[in-house]
Order: structure tokens, then C-alpha cells, then sequence
């Protein structure tokens, strides 16, 4: 019976994330349709998650003398570049679209292993990349000319890259250090990348530009006017910190297939809240395509050949992918390739 409360208390948290995570779109888009650049929105969630997270950095200072190039490829592609590239396309393209485009990831991931390491891929992750792929064509409805802005899902595509990267980074250091020592721990990683991030999106989105008399007023939310700092409390508060931490929490618990599936609904969630919230519909094809993407993106990570040394520890992202491990059950401390925090 406990065994039973503890997986449905997993599979809470893990929809917890999702739901968060998945609501970081439509809370920033108001934002950015109300004068703020997207990168503005970036560095003020970024910079204020990693104000939130600060206590946790200090706890876990040695991953800085140990695992330096983790803590800077974390911070420079799962959060800054997942997010600038993602919030970007935001200001062009739908929400649900720009982030069933970064579904593409896990698909990316077996390109580079396949034509750049020059591995083997099983069949069933072949079918994965064919389903993405083809679902991708109905989510832009290319039989139309690309009707969406090719710029906006250029920089989706974006969001994408710096996903595979952070995985291709991860699965490569993890050989350099983690052999017979603890992984490190997968909330300090975060709280470090945050940092890490907003030092270089300061440097990016030169947020004395911004103009920050914005946030003392409202943004409009499908015909309601929302106070947009409490868009921007909830896009700090529940679309980051309490995103990351109930994800990394339920990624320990669940195995990597069940934590793949959960956090698919992360897409859904977006779609039906821009939705219902911004009046961005979606047509019949485009919701086809989008779940061949999410299906596609599942059957391609599940089917991911297993290797000598997994990732040490993966973001979470506008997108999450369970772990490109698999089968194999998440270590204490170690994150499955996942949500770059969208």
C-alpha cells in the first residue's frame, strides 16, 4: 500500500512540473505583447529563480571546483540559451508551436549519434524521429508555404539545439569524473546553472535597457488585464523554482519511461492554456502533428541505445525528455536529459 501511495505521490509531483512548466508560455507572452523583450522576460526569470536558489548554491558550493564545465554547459544552454532562443520565438509564433518544435530534440539527439559518433539506433527510435518529423510538417502545415513566421520556428528549432547540445555535453563529461564518485547533485546543478545563466544573459539582454515601468502595469491575458508582475512572480516562483524541484524530485522517484510520458503532457498543458487563455487556436492537423511530435519524441528517447556512461545530469526544459539512459532508473542525485526550463 505505501509502495502504491509513494508512486502516486511521484506521479503527483511529476504533473506538478508538467502543469508548471507548461504554463511558463502563457504567463510570458502577455509580457512580451505588453512591451517587454523577450530576452527582458528571460533575464528577470532567470535572475530571479537564481535570487530564490541562492540558498541551495551556497549548500553545494564545492560543484564549482568539481564540476566546473557542467555547472557553465548547464548554464549556457539549458538555461540561457533554451529559454532566450524559446521566449524568443514566443514574440512570432504560437506557444504550443514553438514548443512541440522543441520537441525535436530527442530526435536531434539520435542524429548526432547516429551520423556524428557513428552509433547504432534501434528501429524503434528510427520510428520516433519518422513520427516527429512528419508530426512537425502538420504543426506548420508546410503544405501551406510555412504559413507561420519561418524566423519563429527558426529559433524554436534553436531551443531545440541547445537541448541536444546540453545532452551531447553531458553524456560526455559524465565519463571525466562521476566513475565510482557521487553524481552531483542535480538541485545544485540548477541553482548553479541559473546563476550561471543570468551572468550571461546580463551581458545578452543588458537589462538597464528595459523598460521596467512595464511591470508596474498590466498586460492583457485572452481580453483580461493581469498586474504583470504577478505574471512575472508566477513565472519565477512556479514556472522555475517550484517547476525544477518537484521535476527533479519525481525523475528520481519515476523510471525514465514513466517520467518521458508524464512530462509530454507539459506540451499539452501549453496548447490548451493558450488556448483557453490567449485565444490561440490550433487547427485539426496542426493538434494531429502535435501529437505525433509528443509521440514520436517519446518512442525516439525510450528507444535511445543504451551506453557505457548516461548523463550526469540533464536540464529540464521548455521541453522534457526522460533520459537518453534507457531503461536504467536515474541515480541518487543524477537528473534523466530533460526540460531545459521553458
Amino acid at each position: 500500500m505505501y509502495a502504491s501511495q509513494g508512486r502516486s505521490a511521484s506521479l503527483g509531483l511529476a504533473l506538478a512540473s508538467a502543469f508548471a512548466f507548461g504554463c511558463s508560455g502563457v504567463a510570458a507572452k502577455p509580457l512580451i505583447e505588453a512591451g517587454l523583450d523577450p530576452l527582458h522576460v528571460v533575464w528577470l526569470r532567470v535572475a530571479g529563480a537564481a535570487l530564490v536558489m541562492l540558498p541551495v548554491a551556497w549548500r553545494h558550493r564545492e560543484l564549482v571546483r568539481s564540476r566546473p564545465i557542467l555547472l557553465l554547459g548547464f548554464g549556457l544552454l539549458a538555461v540561457a540559451g533554451v529559454q532566450a532562443f524559446y521566449f524568443a520565438a514566443l514574440s512570432r509564433i504560437p506557444v504550443g508551436v514553438a514548443l512541440l518544435v522543441e520537441y525535436l530534440a530527442p530526435a536531434l539527439v539520435l542524429g548526432w549519434v547516429r551520423f556524428v559518433q557513428r552509433r547504432p539506433v534501434t528501429r524503434g527510435a528510427a520510428v520516433g524521429v519518422v513520427l516527429a518529423v512528419g508530426g512537425l510538417t502538420c504543426v506548420v502545415e508546410i503544405w501551406s508555404g510555412l504559413s507561420f513566421d519561418v524566423v519563429g520556428l527558426l529559433l524554436a528549432l534553436g531551443a531545440a539545439c541547445c537541448q541536444v547540445g546540453y545532452f551531447v555535453l553531458s553524456d560526455q563529461g559524465s565519463a571525466d569524473s562521476a566513475e565510482g564518485g557521487e553524481p552531483p547533485h542535480p538541485v545544485g546543478v540548477i541553482a548553479y546553472g541559473l546563476l550561471i545563466g543570468t551572468v550571461l544573459l546580463t551581458v545578452v539582454a543588458r537589462p538597464w535597457d528595459m523598460d521596467w515601468s512595464v511591470l508596474g502595469g498590466s498586460a492583457g491575458m485572452g481580453g483580461t488585464n493581469v498586474p504583470a508582475w504577478l505574471l512575472l512572480a508566477w513565472i519565477v516562483l512556479m514556472s522555475t523554482v517550484i517547476a525544477y524541484v518537484t521535476g527533479v524530485i519525481s525523475v528520481r522517484l519515476l523510471s525514465p519511461a514513466v517520467a518521458g510520458v508524464v512530462a509530454c503532457l507539459e506540451a499539452v498543458v501549453a496548447t490548451v492554456l493558450a488556448w483557453v487563455m490567449l485565444g490561440e487556436h490550433l487547427s485539426a492537423p496542426q493538434l494531429i502533428g502535435g501529437s505525433m511530435v509528443l509521440i514520436g519524441a517519446f518512442i525516439a528517447q525510450s528507444s535511445t541505445p543504451r551506453t557505457s556512461s548516461g548523463p550526469v545530469v540533464s536540464g529540464r526544459g521548455e521541453g522534457h525528455v526522460a533520459g537518453s539512459d534507457g531503461g536504467r532508473a536515474p541515480a541518487e542525485g543524477e537528473l534523466s536529459a530533460g526540460r531545459a526550463a521553458t
